[in-house]
């Protein structure tokens, strides 16, 4: 299974910010969506990844005053990136040792799609599920 996979089941829009977004608007638009990271672009390109993450520590030093940065200013750049073709179980290794929850998935320079850990993990579930239960269903049969 790849990436591609996961990515045909979506028709959702991307949501990303560019990288003079106000911290504050980003913090808006992860908390209204209920996630935890954005990709940040600069035009088409992706640039880095704003997480929640990101948030915390640089809250941690600037204060508020991190409200009145830039995502640019406060994203991790540069970005971890895959290629639709790269195997689930090939990008859920490289997120457990780079010990990342996102990845922007791009094809030619631009962005396709972004998946996080825990749509690999789902997608990884379900195949195991099924599978579990085709066995069930053969030893049932015979």
């Amino acid at each position: 299974m790849t990436i591609a996979r996961i990515l045909r089941g979506r028709d959702d829009a991307i949501l990303s910010v560019q990288v003079d977004t106000p911290v504050g608007d980003v913090v808006r638009l992860l908390a209204g969506n209920r996630i935890g990271a954005v990709p940040v672009m600069d035009g088409q390109r992706v640039a880095g990844i704003l997480s929640e993450r990101d948030l915390v520590y640089r809250l941690a030093e600037d204060g508020a005053a991190l409200l009145e940065r830039t995502a640019g200013d406060v994203m991790t750049a540069p970005p971890i990136t895959v290629e639709a073709d790269m195997p689930v179980l090939a990008a859920l290794s490289l997120m457990t040792r780079r010990r990342i929850r996102h990845l922007p998935v791009v094809q030619g320079g631009r962005m396709t799609g972004f998946v996080s850990i825990g749509d690999l993990v789902k997608h990884r579930i379900d195949g195991i599920e099924a599978e579990a239960t085709a066995m069930r269903d053969y030893i049932s049969a015979g």
